[in-house]
């Protein structure tokens, strides 16, 4: 499987935040985009994902029978998880949304650390222990395709290592990691792409 980005092109609010990007990532591979705040980074991870059209050249997932957005597992700066849920509800929704081979949520939610979280709703989880459940909601659902956006932000570093084993876990299956982030990321051999762009 490999996924290709050709002649990307993204204009927002009439400046043009990348033109002609071209990129290739195959199974196993890791691709970390930096760049200034307002450079793009989102954009390009939202355009790899289907979530928005470019204003120039395509996105294509080689090799593979499902569809680009059944590949993908997008995890924004956002949580997206239901404060009024609780925790456990939330990863039942997102592993009955995915649908796919995963991970019990129980058990999800324990390789997340957050384990004896899962009856509380939402509403009352720190942003460290948010962000935990999205990585958790990797783990429900087997997708192919990580795109993650600052997976880094408030997680302690007990949280960066874990998302560290995680991703490297998922490459060794054949996964894909692209990561945006202003952070250092634990990612050997991975790639890197710097975008341009004023802050």
């Amino acid at each position: 499987m490999r996924l290709e980005a050709e002649g990307l092109t993204s204009i927002r609010g009439g400046r043009t935040l990348f033109a002609g990007l071209s990129l290739a990532v195959a199974a196993g591979d890791a691709l970390v985009v930096t760049g200034a705040n307002g450079s793009g980074k989102t954009t390009l991870l939202r355009l790899l994902a289907g979530l928005s059209r470019p204003q120039a050249g395509r996105v294509v997932l080689a090799g593979s029978e499902a569809p680009l957005p059944e590949a993908v597992h997008f995890v924004g700066h956002q949580d997206a998880l239901k404060g009024a849920l609780t925790v456990g509800n939330n990863l039942a929704f997102y592993k009955s949304l995915f649908g796919g081979e995963g991970e019990a949520v129980q058990a999800a939610l324990g390789r997340a650390g957050i384990g004896g979280l899962a009856a509380l709703p939402a509403q009352v989880l720190s942003a460290g222990q948010r962000r935990r459940a999205g990585l958790a909601r990797l783990l429900v659902s087997r997708r192919p395709i990580w795109l993650l956006d600052e997976p880094v932000n408030a997680l302690d570093a007990e949280g960066q290592g874990l998302l560290a084993r995680l991703m490297q876990e998922h490459r060794g299956r054949g996964g894909m990691v692209i990561a945006a982030t202003h952070a250092r990321l634990d990612l050997p051999g991975a790639r890197e792409i710097s975008l341009g762009g004023a802050a």
